[in-house]
């Protein structure tokens, strides 16, 4: 994993990059930040993220002056929900925070996500609250989202979109991912009934089975990490797409007709 703040800057564009890819949203609907020391690493503000550069991050410091920064340009809107987190939450070590069709779905309803699927596991809580609403880069929103989060790495922000948190960057990025699979997944159960919500303890029980059989957060991760290393694959050519043959051949042919 990324430990220097040169390597650290570049993951973080590269985690930008992919959250585009996946169409969930850019520097105007999301935000991302990494702890670096006692610091954190967050995207500037309005920056789009395909035009993205590791020289273009605001350093945010987690003590002293509240919201001081140091960059080319201003964190993010949303750097309090940030630098909350990364204050509150010494286990954390990234924020990815996105509008994805079916959680900001769900946000914007004000529902959370329940224990009725096993993929909650993944999230280290029985549920994934939804904040109430608060104006966009507001310090109330802050504490609402991280009152919601708790003790947990997701949460939904009312009428505005969803986080996801990690030890590292790859691990907010897996839980993003994994986030917007179970809101669809809600989303589909609430048109067609009331969700059945497994237990507290049976959610727990499955987390611990994930473990075992190398399927939790880790694994994803592992596995998220190794597609990030991989060159790209060149696109393989249309079947239909078979090379046109040489003018003199053509007009060979042409002739012998």
């Amino acid at each position: 994993m990324a430990t220097t703040e040169k390597a650290l800057r570049e993951a973080i564009v590269v985690t930008a990059g992919r959250i585009a890819d996946a169409g969930f949203g850019g520097a105007s609907s999301g935000d991302i930040s990494t702890r670096f020391a006692d610091t954190i690493l967050i995207t500037p503000s309005g920056a789009p993220y395909r035009a993205l550069r590791p020289s273009m991050l605001a350093l945010m410091p987690l003590a002293g002056e509240y919201g001081a920064w140091k960059g080319p340009s201003k964190p993010a809107s949303e750097w309090r929900i940030h630098l909350d987190i990364a204050r509150a939450r010494p286990d954390v070590g990234a924020v990815v925070r996105f509008q994805s069709p079916y959680a900001t779905a769900l946000a914007m309803a004000h529902k959370a996500i329940p224990a009725a699927h096993p993929m909650i596991a993944l999230f280290g809580a029985a549920e994934i609250k939804c904040a109430k609403y608060a104006p966009m880069g507001s310090k109330d929103l802050a504490e609402l989202a991280l009152e919601a989060l708790g003790a947990g790495h997701a949460a939904l922000l009312g009428n505005y979109g969803a986080l996801t948190t990690g030890g590292t960057l790859h691990a907010a990025l897996a839980r993003a991912f994994e986030l917007e699979i179970l809101a669809r997944l809600t989303a589909i159960a609430l048109t067609v009934g009331r969700p059945r919500v497994l237990s507290d303890q049976e959610a727990f029980r499955i987390g611990e089975r994930l473990k075992t059989s190398g399927a939790d957060i880790e694994a994803r991760v592992e596995a998220l990490a190794a597609e990030f290393a991989s060159p790209a694959k060149a696109k393989p050519k249309s079947k239909g797409a078979a090379r046109a043959p040489a003018k003199g051949k053509r007009v060979a042919r042409k002739r012998k007709a």
